[in-house]
């Protein structure tokens, strides 16, 4: 058994819901209660959420065999382009992840990222030649400061994890960053500039408080603080602008320094999803109807001048 998305199952006809975006990755999920625990995390080890809970996102169980054959089909159909294991730290979970990564990969040219926890650069490796496409690291943090707190664990192990796969396996790392645990924005902007730099993939979330966990009662970040990390993220990771030509005040953005940067941003690309090749995680930060963080389609020439209009400064 294996556990699915909502949006994933219904893209591979596992179950009928109602979507306004469809997810272009499938999403699986391995283990069980996490061993961790982090604070914002409804699987960590402390949690009162829902087992078949990941963020706000339901992931109900079905068949392995059947959830591999209808992925086979979609990426067919060309509805599916990437796969990715959300991997909890629980008993077995490596060697896990490894068989379902196989069975995939032997069933598929699909593309496999993994969002796991892995011990060492060895067992990255072998994650690698099983057929892992990006290792996903959930740095989640900017910062020890916050690390520390919200995940509980050592800042300099984590990090350094992160650089040695960077520099030992280039272009095959990712790392997810969360807006909103208790960062400032220059920390978080400095920290991508560094991910960028190591040539790492940068995900980009918002906090989303989940009840059960620990940080139920905190709040999701401001819009305008969301949409400057946005354009932050868009500028460093296509290089057109450093960490180091923005100016900060007390730990904000004021400024970006760069020309014509409403015209920069027309297309909306910098409020979409960010993070791997066609990960577009419809609705794991927002509900429908609501504030919408990041979208998981192309924005209309409205909504991009409005997410322009809603960073708060003046351009």
């Amino acid at each position: 058994m294996i556990n699915v998305s909502i949006g994933t199952a219904a893209v591979l006809g596992l179950t009928e819901i109602q979507m306004e975006a469809a997810p272009t990755t499938a999403y699986l999920m391995l283990g069980g209660r996490c061993a961790l625990n982090c604070g914002f995390c409804a699987q960590a080890r402390s949690s009162h959420a829902g087992a078949l809970h990941l963020s706000r996102i339901t992931w109900p169980q079905f068949d392995l065999d059947e959830t591999i054959s209808r992925l086979v089909a979609a990426v067919g159909r060309g509805d599916i382009k990437r796969a990715c294991l959300q991997v909890t730290v629980s008993p077995g979970y490596f060697r896990r992840t490894l068989e379902v990564v196989r069975a995939i990969r032997a069933a598929s040219a699909v593309p496999v990222d993994a969002a796991i926890l892995p011990r060492n650069v060895h067992q990255v490796e072998q994650l690698l030649a099983a057929g892992v496409d990006h290792i996903g690291f959930g740095l989640d943090a900017a910062c020890e400061r916050v690390f520390r707190r919200v995940k509980g664990r050592d800042w300099d192990e984590a990090l350094a994890l992160v650089e040695a796969t960077a520099r030992q396996f280039p272009a095959r790392s990712a790392v997810h960053l969360i807006v909103g645990l208790g960062e400032t924005e220059e920390e978080m902007v400095r920290l991508m500039q560094q991910m960028h730099d190591l040539g790492v993939v940068v995900g980009l979330f918002a906090f989303t408080p989940v009840p059960g966990t620990a940080m139920e009662s905190s709040s999701s970040p401001p819009l305008d603080v969301y949409r400057r990390m946005q354009t932050a993220r868009y500028l460093i990771v296509h290089d057109l602008a450093r960490a180091e030509q923005f100016t900060f005040r007390e730990g904000r953005v004021s400024a970006f320094n760069v020309p014509r940067l409403r015209d920069v941003l027309a297309d909306g690309v910098a409020f979409q999803t960010s993070g791997c090749p066609d990960c577009n995680r419809p609705f794991y930060n927002e509900r429908p109807g609501g504030v919408m963080y990041n979208y998981p389609r192309p924005l209309t020439p409205v909504e991009a001048r409005q997410a322009i209009v809603e960073m708060g400064l003046v351009l």
